[in-house]
């Protein structure tokens, strides 16, 4: 058998202690708090996916004026044959 860890010594103690003054409405806060961390949550993924949305939207805009897959216009004239 080994012997007892002061660590779980110390715990016991806490627990048989006398335990602290628990507010009425503590349910009723986190409740609350709950519900605002996930209105907040639900808000910012609402914002992620709309940001998300019109950056798609703006390149789509951006490559069908500026037509990327084109290649550049020649800057020389072709070589002149045959004259």
């Amino acid at each position: 058998m080994s012997p007892p860890d002061r660590k779980e010594a110390e715990v016991r103690r806490m627990l048989d202690g006398p335990h602290p003054f628990v507010p009425p409405d503590l349910a009723l806060r986190a409740a609350a708090r709950g519900r605002r961390l996930l209105l907040r949550r639900r808000r910012l993924e609402r914002a992620g996916w709309l940001l998300l949305f019109l950056a798609a939207v703006a390149f789509t805009c951006w490559a069908v004026t500026q037509q990327p897959w084109m290649p550049p216009p020649t800057r020389t004239t072709p070589p002149l044959e045959g004259w």
